[in-house]
């Protein structure tokens, strides 16, 4: 079967690989998966990078987090999936469901977890989720990391959004499409950045409801607590230290910013600003498997469906990685096997 590698110590995507191996089987309380389907996440660019979190991987690393397909074998002890059963990964193999903990255990795509992008990958029983009906395995793969990301950061937690309330997503990849989709399926108002009018202009098609250019509108944390009407609920924060300033400036008083930004590394990120608010700062980071399940069945009741942009061949892979680094990505990327 054929698997790509990120090798030992790599730092550029020039240290990535296609190669064959032989077929895996599983084992007991495991799924042999067949994979239909892969999409990128930021946090796949870092990794054969040499830069997730702070190193370089230390064995040959099967690349990606996010996969569909349908199993193809169980091991013996195995109730829950027969073959034939579309599934998913799930990011974090361990985190079944309830807080953030820290025995989740090993995420897909990293050291020492396996990856999705190979033909068959078997994983433990619990480390699968049941794909929404709906989809098919391109538009499901577009789910374990970003869709996970952004349910979390709307719907889990002390404060779950609520029809009527305001939310502000940022720039236009993955977890900010999903986000504005969720969000507009919960009955919410969205707010949406970009620095761009054209893809201004596709985030309102799919259903933002106001739109701020970062660019022109240098102060646009104002400019969209403004456009709610004095301050925004909820917080998609995907960018990091550099949007973080603007995104304090944009929550309302006891509204909620869901920190997942890791985009920029500098800039002001003093929490002083949501003193005088009572607003917080919630740190998201994925989700557990029982969130995967719960935001597959909105989707089904919702009929959400991922922005992908583009699709990639297997063989084409690397073509996949640069095309969502570049600026024209406007949702998910995906490789298909």
């Amino acid at each position: 079967m054929r698997q790509w590698v990120i090798r030992e110590g790599a730092s550029t995507l020039g240290d990535m690989m296609l190669r064959d191996v032989p077929e895996p089987q599983p084992g007991p309380g495991k799924v042999l998966v067949r994979v239909r389907a892969c999409s990128l996440n930021y946090r796949d660019q870092l990794i054969p990078l040499g830069r997730y979190m702070g190193t370089t991987v230390s064995m040959d690393t099967v690349p990606l987090s996010d996969g569909a397909g349908e199993v193809v074998a169980v091991g013996s002890g195995v109730t829950g999936f027969k073959a034939g059963d579309r599934v998913a990964g799930s990011f974090f193999q361990n985190w079944i469901d309830g807080p953030p903990n820290p025995g989740a255990g090993p995420a897909l795509g990293a050291p020492p977890a396996p990856g999705m992008l190979q033909d068959l990958v078997v994983l433990p029983e619990h480390g699968v989720v049941p794909l929404a009906q709906s989809l098919s395995f391109e538009e499901a793969a577009c789910l374990p990391c970003a869709g996970v990301t952004a349910w979390n950061a709307l719907m889990e937690g002390p404060q779950p959004l609520r029809a009527g309330e305001s939310v502000l997503v940022l720039g236009s990849g993955g977890v900010s499409l999903l986000a504005l989709q969720i969000a507009k399926a919960a009955g919410a108002q969205v707010i949406a950045t970009s620095a761009s009018d054209d893809k201004l202009a596709r985030v309102s098609a799919l259903g933002a409801d106001k739109t701020v250019n970062y660019r022109t509108t240098p102060e646009w944390g104002l400019a969209a607590a403004d456009l709610a009407g004095g301050g925004v609920d909820h917080v998609v924060e995907v960018g990091g230290a550099g949007t973080l300033k603007q995104s304090i400036a944009a929550v309302g008083f006891g509204g909620e910013i869901a920190l997942i930004g890791v985009l920029t590394r500098e800039g002001d990120t003093s929490p002083h600003g949501l003193m005088f608010k009572g607003a917080s700062i919630r740190g998201i980071f994925v989700g557990s498997r029982g969130m995967a399940v719960r935001l597959n069945a909105f989707i089904d009741t919702h009929a959400i469906k991922p922005v992908v942009d583009r699709t990639f061949a297997m063989e084409h892979a690397l073509d996949a990685y640069r095309y969502q680094a570049s600026p024209d990505l406007f949702g998910k990327v995906v490789i298909t096997l």
